[in-house]
């Protein structure tokens, strides 16, 4: 009996972290009511016609971008950390449902939206067994590199499917590459109404950002060409619409798949969550710094899964935390998630009475809101920076956006992680290895590359390895030693500075054996100096501490040369 209150009291607190809106909504502050519905009010205005944008961009019917934003909304506002993050369908999630379930759907319309919401509903899993497995720190492995060229290149390739769009199309292509071919050839069929509404929609966004900025100038926009297609003779010119949406709220159920198909539906979810995540986390990051707000990258997992589960239960697909709509919300003056209830509340209200409004939208203003959305994707100025800083990281990023033109959003990702695996592995094998001197007057010895007044003690040679000791660098560091001990020639005594290698495997142990034999064929002796303990104890283990001055201590190098001058003749 004494230990039920303290159970209740562990399950209560777990269930407050896992439902951070029980911990938020009793700290709501009223004077914070009108920020939250103004924000929320505009993030719907920007999400309707973006959301139909998106869907698209996916390959699936324009309510199905609505019902993202509709139940990602309301069930991020209950699992979620961050008071700013809008959730929703992002462009690259939208091409790459676009292109990975569009192949499996061989051109069946309510098969492919089956597939997406089956897609959303493994990475909804995904993302709840993560949060299980308390996995919210992987993604610090995803490299930025990768992201920053990821970003140019998804936002080429989504600019290049929406410009037979904008020029009223029928091109196709499966790149990015081929698909401006095609624009380019097919350029004398282009519609001049579409292209006109087209060029129109982009020049009034581009001016509603520039000097609107906090408004829904996309939501204005539209309004504008659904009078323009319903009270004018464009009507009769060609110009594709999005076409009739279905009225009311989305029906909950399961997608209808075949069991054999989950198999290849699983990597696009996985590609689709870790899309998600890493993008969310960073929006998260972003305000929280601003706003000065803790955040939980475990729990940002489950409600990304929640989200994700719930849109594919709801006729919906994969969506995520976009920075775009998170900037929105957070630019109208969202201060809680209750501004995402307040938009899933509008968008409700346009599902149930407005949907006959958006018949008559043209396809070149969805292309037009897509373009100017992924505008900010596109940042020369970011790998121009990269190639400031780092010539490798910009070689990574560089493939990351090839990759993508070339080979598509999955594939070109993968392509450029292999490479920044790759990368990282050579130049972990090649680790620095640095010559030290004595700096006059004291008892420390620095790298003599970067402090020229370090004096070398006479016949003495001090290395630092600026790495730990592994299978796959091993030998590298072994045949680079031996020819730095070369070179000096007249070196007696060799002192190994291990203060930055503190980790080894046996092949390290087996190596600095096999050194020390080497180093005494060539009349010297092998010392090892700053050894830390878990390095000592794996030497103690493989019978090296008396082989080896310097292991049975933590020695500095100033103290071991100390103690073997005298045996070598050197003075002090």
């Amino acid at each position: 009996m004494e230990n039920k209150p303290v159970a209740e009291g562990d399950w209560g607190t777990w269930f407050r972290s896992a439902l951070p809106i029980l911990q938020w909504l009793p700290q709501y502050q009223r004077a914070w009511t009108r920020s939250d519905l103004v924000a929320g009010l505009t993030l719907a205005a920007y999400a309707i016609p973006v959301s139909v944008a998106y869907a698209s961009l996916a390959g699936l019917p324009p309510q199905a971008g609505l019902y993202c934003y509709l139940v990602g909304g309301v069930v991020y506002a209950a699992f979620g950390t961050s008071r700013q993050l809008a959730i929703g369908p992002t462009s690259a999630i939208s091409i790459l449902i676009g292109s990975a379930v569009g192949l499996l759907s061989n051109g069946d319309a309510q098969r492919q939206v089956h597939l997406a919401m089956a897609v959303a509903v493994l990475a909804g899993m995904i993302g709840i067994l993560a949060w299980a497995l308390r996995l919210g720190n992987v993604t610090n492995f995803v490299s930025e590199t990768i992201l920053s060229g990821f970003k140019v290149g998804a936002g080429l390739v989504i600019a290049s499917t929406q410009l037979p769009k904008l020029f009223g199309l029928h091109s196709g292509g499966s790149n990015f590459f081929t698909r401006i071919i095609e624009v380019c050839k097919h350029l004398r069929e282009t519609n001049p109404y579409t292209l006109t509404i087209g060029i129109g929609a982009l020049v009034l966004l581009v001016l509603g950002e520039r000097f609107l900025p906090r408004r829904p100038i996309a939501l204005f926009v539209v309004a504008i060409s659904i009078a323009l297609m319903s009270f004018s003779p464009f009507a009769g010119k060609g110009v594709g619409t999005v076409g009739a949406i279905p009225k009311g709220l989305p029906h909950f159920g399961w997608p209808i798949v075949q069991w054999e198909e989950v198999d290849s539906l699983l990597g696009v979810a996985l590609a689709c969550f870790l899309l998600s995540y890493v993008e969310s986390i960073s929006v998260v990051r972003t305000f929280s710094h601003t706003h000065r707000y803790p955040i939980n990258a475990d729990q940002e997992l489950l409600a990304l899964g929640a989200a994700n589960f719930a849109a594919g239960i709801a006729q919906g697909y994969p969506l995520a935390g976009g920075m775009s709509q998170s900037a929105v919300n957070e630019k109208a003056g969202a201060r809680s998630p209750l501004a995402l209830i307040v938009a899933s509340g509008g968008i409700a209200l346009v599902l149930l009475f407005l949907t006959g409004l958006l018949r008559n939208l043209p396809d070149a203003v969805l292309a037009a809101v897509v373009l100017i959305a992924v505008g900010g994707l596109v940042r020369p100025r970011e790998l121009r920076h990269l190639y400031r800083v780092s010539k490798m990281e910009f070689r990574i990023a560089v493939v990351a956006t090839v990759g993508v033109l070339a080979f598509g959003i999955l594939k070109g990702v993968l392509l450029a992680a292999i490479f920044s695996v790759l990368l990282l592995l050579r130049r972990a094998s090649r680790p620095r290895i640095a010559v030290l001197g004595k700096l006059s007057g004291m008892d420390r010895f620095a790298d003599s590359s970067r402090y020229p007044e370090a004096q070398a003690v006479p016949k003495v040679l001090v290395l630092r390895i600026e790495a730990g000791l592994f299978y796959f660098n091993a030998q590298n560091v072994k045949k680079e030693i031996l020819q730095r001990v070369r070179q000096h020639g007249a070196a007696k005594l060799l002192v190994l500075d291990l203060s930055t290698s503190a980790n080894i495997d046996l092949a390290g142990v087996r190596m600095l054996s096999e050194l020390d034999e080497d180093i005494r064929q060539a009349g010297a002796s092998l010392a090892l100096a700053e050894v830390h303990g878990e390095v000592r104890d794996f030497l103690h283990a493989e019978g090296l501490s008396s082989q080896l001055p310097g292991i049975s201590q933590r020695m500095r190098i100033g103290a071991l040369i100390t103690a073997n001058r005298q045996a070598m003749g050197v003075a002090r």
